[in-house]
């Protein structure tokens, strides 16, 4: 990390920043933004507890959906990502299963619905799942995936003005000791000391994965190390938005810079939450990042120019999903012209990977 950011970061937390709503001063304990505060609403839904997916506790080895493709990785191999799906079934289950239970709790108020979230993570924490080793670099990247749902779901009930898990302190503990030591692994297998030609969208998914299980566990190392990766971002977006190493994906960089800025748009929103201003960094390098990303699905002709490739939009079909990070970037930011539009024609925006229903929170 530059000496800069260091310093900068020190001097904000040592101050309250104007325009941040709540949040402690730097000694305090580590808080998410304001709207994961919300009560549990009392709809009086209530459905059957699905029963939870085998806990994941193995080796992470997995194949990679661009397996043969050349150093872009950006060619589809179909039986590999088959199999990618067939052998991480369980994990994306339990991710996509509990951020929906959350969700779903969060809108009914059911004990039924709280209880079966509870017994999805904690059975997963008893097996110390995701804790294995990781034999490749998808191994590595389901585990931070991983964590970045659970952890990002979890602060909703953790923070919640209504307290759900009050009367349940034993099982939250050992819950929220579970994801701390997914995400002290996770922090040592995604090196800030990597070369920058290397540090991609990978890491700043590491970084929001680290960074939401630092509010979970209040681990300022935790929370420092995600905010020194989100450093290193800033200094990469150039002058025109564009993110180099997600450029080199040529035929799915304009996917790629929208997936990449997802994760930093988080940081920079628990950032500000904890009065740490991350998001002037690199001279405003998320605002820049953004607006480019913001229109990527709908025109990616300046991709095409900058990559000389006709771009391959996966997802362009999910937007409300793709572009979910717009809720926290436009709470951490001004938020004018296309972002704004965007964020209101979309509305509301859910992604599992950020912990589920991202306009709950921050609308």
């Amino acid at each position: 990390m530059a000496m800069t950011d260091a310093m900068r970061r020190l001097a904000l937390g040592s101050a309250v920043i104007v325009g941040c709503a709540i949040g402690p001063a730097l000694a305090d304990r580590l808080v998410p933004p304001p709207g994961y505060d919300a009560p549990v609403s009392h709809s009086g839904k209530s459905e059957p507890c699905p029963a939870a997916p085998p806990p994941f506790a193995g080796t992470l080895d997995f194949p990679s959906k661009y397996e043969g493709s050349d150093s872009a990785r950006d060619t589809l191999n179909e039986d590999a990502d088959r199999r990618y799906k067939m052998l991480t079934a369980p994990i994306t289950t339990m991710e996509k299963g509990a951020t929906r239970l959350v969700d779903a709790y969060m809108d009914s108020g059911s004990p039924q619905t709280l209880d079966c979230v509870l017994g999805w993570y904690g059975s997963w924490a008893d097996a110390d799942a995701l804790l294995g080793p990781a034999a490749n670099h998808t191994g590595k990247s389901m585990r931070k995936w991983a964590l970045a749902s659970l952890s990002g779901a979890w602060l909703r009930l953790q923070f919640s003005s209504s307290q759900p898990l009050a009367a349940q302190a034993q099982r939250a503990a050992t819950i929220e000791a579970w994801l701390g030591r997914i995400a002290t692994q996770v922090r040592s297998e995604w090196s800030e000391d990597d070369p920058l030609s290397k540090i991609n969208n990978h890491y700043y998914w590491a970084a929001w994965a680290v960074m939401a299980t630092s509010v979970v566990t209040d681990r300022r190392d935790l929370f420092d190390w995600a905010s020194g990766m989100y450093a290193i971002f800033a200094r990469q977006v150039d002058a025109d938005g564009y993110l180099p190493n997600e450029i080199k994906r040529q035929t799915r960089a304009a996917g790629y810079q929208v997936y990449a800025v997802t994760p930093v748009a988080m940081l920079a929103a628990f950032g500000k939450a904890n009065h740490v201003d991350l998001a002037s960094e690199g001279h405003d390098a998320l605002q820049r990042a953004a607006e480019r990303a913001v229109g990527a699905y709908d025109d990616p002709r300046a991709y095409e120019a900058r990559t000389g490739k006709r771009q391959v939009l996966e997802g362009a079909d999910e937007q409300r999903s793709k572009l979910a990070w717009l809720e926290a970037y436009c709470w951490t930011v001004p938020c004018t012209g296309a972002p704004a539009e965007k964020l209101a024609s979309l509305r509301p925006l859910k992604n599992t990977r950020l912990g589920g229903d991202q306009t709950a929170i921050y609308r």
